[in-house]
Protein backbone atom coordinates (compact mmCIF):
# COMPACT_ATOMS: atom_id res chain seq x y z
CA UNK A 1 0.00 0.00 0.00
CA UNK A 2 2.02 3.36 -1.35
CA UNK A 3 1.90 6.13 1.38
CA UNK A 4 0.51 8.81 -1.33
CA UNK A 5 -2.07 6.65 -0.95
CA UNK A 6 -2.88 7.21 2.62
CA UNK A 7 -1.97 10.39 2.55
CA UNK A 8 -4.86 11.17 -0.02
CA UNK A 9 -7.38 9.68 2.51
CA UNK A 10 -5.39 11.31 5.14
CA UNK A 11 -6.65 14.42 3.05
CA UNK A 12 -10.48 13.50 3.24
CA UNK A 13 -10.04 12.51 7.22
CA UNK A 14 -8.93 16.11 8.35
CA UNK A 15 -12.26 17.32 6.36
CA UNK A 16 -14.19 14.61 7.90
CA UNK A 17 -12.59 15.66 11.18
CA UNK A 18 -13.41 19.51 11.14
CA UNK A 19 -16.94 18.95 9.65
CA UNK A 20 -17.66 16.61 12.98
CA UNK A 21 -17.29 19.65 15.01
CA UNK A 22 -18.23 22.72 12.87
CA UNK A 23 -21.36 21.54 11.78
CA UNK A 24 -22.67 21.61 15.15
CA UNK A 25 -21.57 25.00 16.09
CA UNK A 26 -22.67 25.98 12.88
CA UNK A 27 -26.47 24.74 13.62
CA UNK A 28 -25.87 26.33 17.44
CA UNK A 29 -24.53 29.99 15.40
CA UNK A 30 -27.65 29.78 13.43
CA UNK A 31 -30.04 29.54 16.51
CA UNK A 32 -30.37 25.87 17.37
CA UNK A 33 -30.93 24.41 20.52
CA UNK A 34 -29.88 21.52 22.55
CA UNK A 35 -33.07 19.61 21.36
CA UNK A 36 -31.58 20.03 17.90
CA UNK A 37 -28.09 18.98 18.22
CA UNK A 38 -29.22 15.79 19.60
CA UNK A 39 -31.69 15.28 15.64
CA UNK A 40 -28.61 16.50 13.96
CA UNK A 41 -26.21 13.67 16.14
CA UNK A 42 -29.39 11.14 15.65
CA UNK A 43 -29.28 12.02 11.69
CA UNK A 44 -25.53 11.42 11.33
CA UNK A 45 -26.14 7.87 13.28
CA UNK A 46 -28.83 6.45 11.73
CA UNK A 47 -27.73 6.95 8.34
CA UNK A 48 -24.06 5.28 8.91
CA UNK A 49 -25.05 1.56 9.01
CA UNK A 50 -27.16 1.24 6.15
CA UNK A 51 -24.58 3.69 4.19
CA UNK A 52 -21.66 0.84 5.63
CA UNK A 53 -24.08 -1.81 4.54
CA UNK A 54 -25.50 -0.77 0.98
CA UNK A 55 -21.86 0.43 0.11
CA UNK A 56 -20.07 -2.26 1.17
CA UNK A 57 -22.40 -4.98 -0.79
CA UNK A 58 -22.83 -2.77 -4.05
CA UNK A 59 -18.57 -2.49 -3.41
CA UNK A 60 -18.21 -6.48 -3.64
CA UNK A 61 -20.99 -7.05 -6.40
CA UNK A 62 -19.70 -4.51 -8.71
CA UNK A 63 -15.70 -4.84 -8.06
CA UNK A 64 -15.50 -0.99 -8.17
CA UNK A 65 -14.23 -0.48 -4.58
CA UNK A 66 -11.87 3.01 -6.29
CA UNK A 67 -15.03 4.11 -7.75
CA UNK A 68 -17.02 3.79 -5.03
CA UNK A 69 -14.14 5.45 -2.57
CA UNK A 70 -13.85 8.37 -4.99
CA UNK A 71 -17.91 9.28 -5.04
CA UNK A 72 -18.14 9.34 -1.03
CA UNK A 73 -14.92 12.12 -1.00
CA UNK A 74 -16.49 13.76 -4.11
CA UNK A 75 -19.93 13.99 -2.14
CA UNK A 76 -18.25 15.04 0.91
CA UNK A 77 -16.60 18.01 -1.03
CA UNK A 78 -19.43 19.33 -2.56
CA UNK A 79 -21.83 19.25 0.84
CA UNK A 80 -19.05 21.25 2.71
CA UNK A 81 -18.82 23.81 -0.16
CA UNK A 82 -22.89 24.14 0.15
CA UNK A 83 -23.05 23.91 3.96
CA UNK A 84 -22.03 27.92 4.05
CA UNK A 85 -24.58 29.11 2.33
CA UNK A 86 -27.27 27.27 4.10
CA UNK A 87 -29.38 29.13 6.55
CA UNK A 88 -32.10 26.82 7.09
CA UNK A 89 -31.41 24.39 10.18
CA UNK A 90 -33.35 21.16 8.88
CA UNK A 91 -31.39 22.14 5.61
CA UNK A 92 -28.22 22.04 7.58
CA UNK A 93 -29.20 18.95 9.57
CA UNK A 94 -29.77 16.89 6.04
CA UNK A 95 -26.34 18.27 4.67
CA UNK A 96 -24.21 16.95 7.84
CA UNK A 97 -25.97 13.35 7.02
CA UNK A 98 -25.01 13.40 3.76
CA UNK A 99 -21.20 13.87 5.72
CA UNK A 100 -21.86 11.04 7.78
CA UNK A 101 -23.62 8.49 4.84
CA UNK A 102 -20.38 9.40 3.12
CA UNK A 103 -18.03 8.90 5.48
CA UNK A 104 -20.34 5.38 6.49
CA UNK A 105 -20.39 3.96 3.02
CA UNK A 106 -16.48 4.72 2.24
CA UNK A 107 -15.10 2.97 5.48
CA UNK A 108 -15.71 -0.47 4.77
CA UNK A 109 -14.57 0.00 1.18
CA UNK A 110 -11.34 1.72 2.11
CA UNK A 111 -10.73 -1.29 4.23
CA UNK A 112 -11.03 -3.41 1.43
CA UNK A 113 -9.07 -0.98 -0.71
CA UNK A 114 -6.05 -1.29 1.78
CA UNK A 115 -5.77 -4.98 1.98
CA UNK A 116 -6.18 -5.87 -2.05
CA UNK A 117 -3.45 -7.27 -3.46
CA UNK A 118 -1.91 -7.74 -0.29
CA UNK A 119 -1.26 -11.21 1.28
CA UNK A 120 -3.32 -12.41 4.41
CA UNK A 121 -0.46 -12.25 7.01
CA UNK A 122 -0.14 -8.57 5.95
CA UNK A 123 -3.99 -7.61 6.41
CA UNK A 124 -3.78 -6.72 10.09
CA UNK A 125 -0.55 -3.74 9.31
CA UNK A 126 -2.52 -2.36 6.42
CA UNK A 127 -5.33 -1.69 8.61
CA UNK A 128 -3.92 -0.39 11.64
CA UNK A 129 -1.95 2.22 8.98
CA UNK A 130 -5.11 2.81 7.75
CA UNK A 131 -6.30 3.37 10.98
CA UNK A 132 -3.66 5.38 11.65
CA UNK A 133 -3.33 8.08 8.68
CA UNK A 134 -7.09 8.04 9.08
CA UNK A 135 -7.25 9.16 12.86
CA UNK A 136 -4.04 11.80 12.40
CA UNK A 137 -5.95 13.26 9.81
CA UNK A 138 -9.48 13.49 12.22
CA UNK A 139 -6.93 14.94 14.93
CA UNK A 140 -5.85 17.57 12.29
CA UNK A 141 -9.18 18.72 11.49
CA UNK A 142 -9.66 19.17 15.27
CA UNK A 143 -6.40 21.19 15.58
CA UNK A 144 -7.06 23.05 12.44
CA UNK A 145 -10.24 24.25 13.24
CA UNK A 146 -9.00 25.70 16.81
CA UNK A 147 -6.63 27.40 15.09
CA UNK A 148 -8.42 28.63 12.05
CA UNK A 149 -11.35 29.68 13.75
CA UNK A 150 -8.85 31.77 16.67
CA UNK A 151 -7.48 33.71 13.69
CA UNK A 152 -10.48 33.73 12.06
CA UNK A 153 -12.34 35.65 14.75
CA UNK A 154 -9.57 38.18 15.57
CA UNK A 155 -9.46 39.11 11.86
CA UNK A 156 -13.05 40.51 11.81
CA UNK A 157 -14.90 37.29 11.21
CA UNK A 158 -17.66 37.11 12.87
CA UNK A 159 -17.18 33.28 14.31
CA UNK A 160 -14.93 31.71 11.76
CA UNK A 161 -17.28 28.93 11.13
CA UNK A 162 -18.33 29.49 7.68
CA UNK A 163 -15.00 29.99 6.36
CA UNK A 164 -13.69 27.39 7.76
CA UNK A 165 -16.17 24.91 6.18
CA UNK A 166 -15.27 26.50 2.65
CA UNK A 167 -11.35 25.31 4.04
CA UNK A 168 -12.62 22.07 4.59
CA UNK A 169 -13.85 21.43 1.29
CA UNK A 170 -11.29 22.87 -0.33
CA UNK A 171 -8.81 20.18 1.73
CA UNK A 172 -11.91 17.59 0.59
CA UNK A 173 -11.58 18.44 -2.63
CA UNK A 174 -7.23 18.01 -2.75
CA UNK A 175 -8.55 14.85 -1.04
CA UNK A 176 -10.96 13.48 -4.56
CA UNK A 177 -7.54 14.77 -6.58
CA UNK A 178 -5.03 12.91 -4.87
CA UNK A 179 -7.54 9.87 -4.67
CA UNK A 180 -8.28 9.83 -8.51
CA UNK A 181 -4.14 9.95 -8.91
CA UNK A 182 -3.46 7.79 -6.11
CA UNK A 183 -6.33 5.30 -5.14
CA UNK A 184 -5.16 1.17 -5.87
CA UNK A 185 -7.09 0.58 -9.28
CA UNK A 186 -10.05 -1.83 -8.97
CA UNK A 187 -8.19 -4.63 -11.19
CA UNK A 188 -5.30 -4.75 -8.57
CA UNK A 189 -7.83 -5.95 -6.12
CA UNK A 190 -8.34 -9.96 -5.37
CA UNK A 191 -11.71 -11.49 -3.88
CA UNK A 192 -11.30 -10.48 0.03
CA UNK A 193 -12.51 -13.53 2.28
CA UNK A 194 -15.22 -11.76 4.92
CA UNK A 195 -14.23 -14.51 7.47
CA UNK A 196 -10.30 -13.19 6.97
CA UNK A 197 -10.98 -9.87 6.94
CA UNK A 198 -12.95 -10.27 10.16
CA UNK A 199 -9.73 -11.94 11.41
CA UNK A 200 -7.44 -9.24 10.46
CA UNK A 201 -9.83 -6.53 11.66
CA UNK A 202 -9.79 -8.18 15.24
CA UNK A 203 -6.10 -8.15 15.18
CA UNK A 204 -5.64 -4.83 13.78
CA UNK A 205 -7.57 -3.22 16.90
CA UNK A 206 -5.49 0.40 16.37
CA UNK A 207 -7.49 3.53 17.82
CA UNK A 208 -9.20 6.24 15.98
CA UNK A 209 -9.70 9.32 18.03
CA UNK A 210 -12.92 9.54 15.98
CA UNK A 211 -14.58 7.69 18.56
CA UNK A 212 -13.18 9.70 21.77
CA UNK A 213 -15.43 12.33 20.99
CA UNK A 214 -18.01 11.22 18.31
CA UNK A 215 -18.80 7.99 19.72
CA UNK A 216 -22.25 7.83 17.29
CA UNK A 217 -20.61 7.51 14.18
CA UNK A 218 -20.40 3.79 12.65
CA UNK A 219 -17.20 2.21 13.19
CA UNK A 220 -14.82 0.79 11.39
CA UNK A 221 -16.28 -3.42 10.98
CA UNK A 222 -17.38 -5.78 8.09
CA UNK A 223 -20.73 -5.22 7.81
CA UNK A 224 -21.16 -7.22 4.26
CA UNK A 225 -22.20 -10.38 5.55
CA UNK A 226 -24.01 -9.19 8.42
CA UNK A 227 -27.28 -10.85 9.29
CA UNK A 228 -27.93 -9.66 13.40
CA UNK A 229 -31.70 -11.69 13.52
CA UNK A 230 -29.14 -15.27 12.39
CA UNK A 231 -26.54 -14.19 14.94
CA UNK A 232 -28.83 -13.69 17.65
CA UNK A 233 -29.98 -16.52 17.55
CA UNK A 234 -27.00 -17.51 18.42
CA UNK A 235 -26.11 -15.32 20.86
CA UNK A 236 -25.03 -17.08 24.54
CA UNK A 237 -26.91 -15.60 27.41
CA UNK A 238 -23.51 -13.97 28.72
CA UNK A 239 -23.03 -12.18 24.98
CA UNK A 240 -26.54 -11.39 25.12
CA UNK A 241 -26.21 -9.48 28.96
CA UNK A 242 -22.83 -7.56 27.19
CA UNK A 243 -24.83 -6.49 24.54
CA UNK A 244 -27.24 -5.14 26.91
CA UNK A 245 -24.91 -3.09 28.64
CA UNK A 246 -23.41 -1.84 25.55
CA UNK A 247 -26.39 0.05 24.78
CA UNK A 248 -27.06 1.41 27.65
CA UNK A 249 -23.63 2.93 28.05
CA UNK A 250 -23.33 4.32 24.03
CA UNK A 251 -26.47 5.30 24.98
CA UNK A 252 -25.25 7.52 27.66
CA UNK A 253 -22.39 8.70 25.69
CA UNK A 254 -24.21 10.04 23.08
CA UNK A 255 -26.38 11.46 24.89
CA UNK A 256 -23.04 13.74 26.76
CA UNK A 257 -21.69 14.31 23.43
CA UNK A 258 -24.87 15.24 21.35
CA UNK A 259 -25.97 18.68 23.61
CA UNK A 260 -21.69 18.97 24.78
CA UNK A 261 -21.04 22.00 21.66
CA UNK A 262 -24.61 23.94 22.77
CA UNK A 263 -23.38 23.96 26.57
CA UNK A 264 -20.01 24.68 26.06
CA UNK A 265 -20.97 27.45 23.68
CA UNK A 266 -23.56 28.67 26.14
CA UNK A 267 -20.99 28.97 29.29
CA UNK A 268 -18.83 31.38 27.22
CA UNK A 269 -16.45 28.60 25.66
CA UNK A 270 -15.33 29.94 21.78
CA UNK A 271 -15.50 27.97 18.96
CA UNK A 272 -11.97 27.86 19.35
CA UNK A 273 -12.52 27.17 22.98
CA UNK A 274 -14.74 24.03 22.05
CA UNK A 275 -12.56 22.69 19.15
CA UNK A 276 -9.41 22.67 21.35
CA UNK A 277 -11.22 20.38 24.18
CA UNK A 278 -12.15 17.68 21.78
CA UNK A 279 -8.67 18.00 20.23
CA UNK A 280 -7.53 17.64 24.20
CA UNK A 281 -10.02 14.67 24.62
CA UNK A 282 -8.79 12.84 21.33
CA UNK A 283 -5.09 12.97 22.08
CA UNK A 284 -5.70 12.04 25.61
CA UNK A 285 -6.99 8.70 24.03
CA UNK A 286 -4.46 8.05 21.61
CA UNK A 287 -1.72 9.02 24.43
CA UNK A 288 -2.93 6.41 26.43
CA UNK A 289 -4.46 3.44 24.10
CA UNK A 290 -1.34 1.40 23.65
CA UNK A 291 -0.95 1.14 27.49
CA UNK A 292 -4.68 0.11 27.92
CA UNK A 293 -3.99 -2.31 25.77
CA UNK A 294 -1.04 -3.92 28.11
CA UNK A 295 -2.72 -3.45 30.88
CA UNK A 296 -6.04 -5.41 29.29
CA UNK A 297 -3.41 -8.08 28.45
CA UNK A 298 -2.23 -8.67 31.66
CA UNK A 299 -5.25 -8.09 33.75
CA UNK A 300 -9.28 -8.88 33.85
CA UNK A 301 -10.43 -6.81 30.64
CA UNK A 302 -14.47 -6.34 32.65
CA UNK A 303 -12.66 -5.34 35.53
CA UNK A 304 -11.08 -2.59 33.91
CA UNK A 305 -13.42 -1.35 31.31
CA UNK A 306 -16.23 -1.28 34.81
CA UNK A 307 -13.31 1.29 36.16
CA UNK A 308 -13.53 3.10 32.62
CA UNK A 309 -16.98 3.27 32.85
CA UNK A 310 -17.36 4.11 36.24
CA UNK A 311 -15.29 7.05 35.85
CA UNK A 312 -16.72 8.29 32.91
CA UNK A 313 -20.00 8.00 33.92
CA UNK A 314 -18.94 10.37 37.14
CA UNK A 315 -17.03 12.83 34.52
CA UNK A 316 -19.71 13.56 32.44
CA UNK A 317 -22.35 15.41 35.08
CA UNK A 318 -18.67 16.96 36.46
CA UNK A 319 -18.44 19.09 33.51
CA UNK A 320 -21.48 20.88 33.78
CA UNK A 321 -20.27 21.21 37.76
CA UNK A 322 -16.96 23.01 35.89
CA UNK A 323 -18.83 25.28 33.79
CA UNK A 324 -21.68 26.23 36.90
CA UNK A 325 -18.92 27.04 39.06
CA UNK A 326 -15.73 28.32 37.03
CA UNK A 327 -17.06 28.96 33.66
CA UNK A 328 -15.20 30.47 31.12
CA UNK A 329 -12.24 31.95 32.96
CA UNK A 330 -9.02 30.89 32.69
CA UNK A 331 -9.12 28.16 35.54
CA UNK A 332 -12.37 27.03 34.51
CA UNK A 333 -10.64 26.18 30.91
CA UNK A 334 -8.05 24.77 32.95
CA UNK A 335 -10.28 22.08 34.76
CA UNK A 336 -12.16 21.65 31.80
CA UNK A 337 -9.25 20.51 29.75
CA UNK A 338 -8.54 18.01 32.99
CA UNK A 339 -12.00 16.85 33.02
CA UNK A 340 -12.16 16.33 28.75
CA UNK A 341 -8.15 14.22 29.33
CA UNK A 342 -10.01 12.36 32.02
CA UNK A 343 -13.16 11.35 29.42
CA UNK A 344 -10.38 10.58 26.59
CA UNK A 345 -8.57 8.47 29.30
CA UNK A 346 -11.45 6.93 29.58
CA UNK A 347 -12.51 6.19 25.88
CA UNK A 348 -9.19 3.82 25.52
CA UNK A 349 -10.08 2.02 28.11
CA UNK A 350 -13.73 1.08 27.21
CA UNK A 351 -12.51 0.99 23.33
CA UNK A 352 -9.90 -1.77 23.89
CA UNK A 353 -11.76 -4.08 26.51
CA UNK A 354 -15.14 -3.58 24.43
CA UNK A 355 -13.17 -5.44 21.43
CA UNK A 356 -11.48 -7.83 23.70
CA UNK A 357 -14.84 -8.95 25.15
CA UNK A 358 -16.92 -9.50 22.22
CA UNK A 359 -14.65 -11.52 20.72
CA UNK A 360 -13.91 -13.47 24.12
CA UNK A 361 -17.68 -14.00 24.91
CA UNK A 362 -18.90 -15.03 21.14
CA UNK A 363 -18.93 -18.53 19.95
CA UNK A 364 -16.51 -18.71 18.09
CA UNK A 365 -18.89 -19.46 14.64
CA UNK A 366 -20.07 -15.71 15.27
CA UNK A 367 -16.91 -13.90 16.36
CA UNK A 368 -16.63 -11.53 13.53
CA UNK A 369 -20.63 -11.04 13.40
CA UNK A 370 -20.86 -10.17 16.69
CA UNK A 371 -18.32 -7.44 16.30
CA UNK A 372 -20.41 -6.12 13.63
CA UNK A 373 -23.58 -6.20 15.75
CA UNK A 374 -21.16 -4.35 18.52
CA UNK A 375 -20.80 -1.60 15.88
CA UNK A 376 -24.13 -1.46 14.83
CA UNK A 377 -25.49 -1.17 18.35
CA UNK A 378 -23.22 1.23 19.67
CA UNK A 379 -24.43 3.25 16.50
CA UNK A 380 -28.14 2.84 16.85
CA UNK A 381 -27.93 3.40 20.26
CA UNK A 382 -25.84 6.35 19.18
CA UNK A 383 -28.76 8.04 17.71
CA UNK A 384 -31.33 7.21 20.27
CA UNK A 385 -29.17 8.77 22.96
CA UNK A 386 -28.70 12.10 20.93
CA UNK A 387 -32.44 11.89 20.62
CA UNK A 388 -32.61 11.50 24.81
CA UNK A 389 -29.76 14.04 25.91
CA UNK A 390 -30.83 17.01 23.15
CA UNK A 391 -33.88 16.75 25.16
CA UNK A 392 -33.51 16.31 28.41
CA UNK A 393 -30.24 19.22 28.11
CA UNK A 394 -33.46 21.48 26.25
CA UNK A 395 -34.60 21.29 29.67
CA UNK A 396 -31.17 21.49 31.92
CA UNK A 397 -27.56 20.50 30.53
CA UNK A 398 -27.53 19.65 34.51
CA UNK A 399 -30.44 16.69 34.40
CA UNK A 400 -28.67 15.89 30.58
CA UNK A 401 -24.99 15.01 31.61
CA UNK A 402 -26.56 13.94 35.23
CA UNK A 403 -28.71 11.42 33.16
CA UNK A 404 -25.96 10.86 30.84
CA UNK A 405 -23.48 9.17 33.66
CA UNK A 406 -26.21 7.56 35.32
CA UNK A 407 -26.77 5.61 31.79
CA UNK A 408 -23.27 4.49 31.87
CA UNK A 409 -23.06 4.04 35.37
CA UNK A 410 -26.07 1.58 35.03
CA UNK A 411 -24.02 0.30 32.07
CA UNK A 412 -20.79 -0.29 34.07
CA UNK A 413 -23.07 -2.15 36.71
CA UNK A 414 -24.38 -4.44 33.61
CA UNK A 415 -20.53 -5.59 33.21
CA UNK A 416 -20.14 -6.19 36.84
CA UNK A 417 -22.85 -8.82 36.85
CA UNK A 418 -21.81 -9.97 34.45
CA UNK A 419 -18.01 -10.62 35.35
CA UNK A 420 -19.37 -12.24 38.48
CA UNK A 421 -21.67 -14.15 36.27
CA UNK A 422 -18.62 -15.24 34.30
CA UNK A 423 -16.21 -16.54 37.37
CA UNK A 424 -19.14 -18.55 38.82
CA UNK A 425 -19.64 -20.09 35.40
CA UNK A 426 -15.46 -20.66 35.51
CA UNK A 427 -15.70 -22.06 38.74
CA UNK A 428 -18.37 -24.26 38.07
CA UNK A 429 -16.11 -25.94 35.19
CA UNK A 430 -13.23 -25.92 37.40
CA UNK A 431 -15.11 -27.69 39.81
CA UNK A 432 -16.84 -30.13 37.02
CA UNK A 433 -13.04 -30.54 35.40
CA UNK A 434 -11.84 -31.64 38.82
CA UNK A 435 -14.36 -33.82 39.34
CA UNK A 436 -13.94 -35.86 36.29
CA UNK A 437 -10.16 -35.93 36.89
CA UNK A 438 -10.98 -37.69 40.03
CA UNK A 439 -13.18 -40.10 38.83
CA UNK A 440 -10.86 -41.28 35.78
CA UNK A 441 -8.07 -41.66 39.28
CA UNK A 442 -10.94 -43.83 40.61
Amino acid sequence: MSKSWLYAWGLASIAFGGASLVVPLYVVDLGGSPATLGTLAAVASAVGVPGALVFGRLADRTGRRRWFVLAAIGLLAATLAVLPALESIPAVIVANGVVWFAFASATPVVTLLAVAGAPEDAWSERIGELNEYQGIGWALGLLLGTVWIGIAVRLGDASGIRSFLSALAVLAAAGLVASVRWLPADAESAEVSPRRLRRALRRANRFSVRAATFPFAVGRADYRRLHPERSAERFTPTLALYFVAVTLFFTGFSAFFAPLPAYLTDVGVGSEGVFALYLVSSVASAVLFERAGELSGRRDPMSLQVAGLAVRGVAFPLVAVVGAVLGASVLGLVAAGVVFGVIGFTWAVIAVTAGTLVTRLSPTSIRGEALGVYAALSALAGAGGSVIGGALAATSYELGFGVAGGLVLVGAAGVLRLRRRVRREDEAGRRDEESRRDENRV
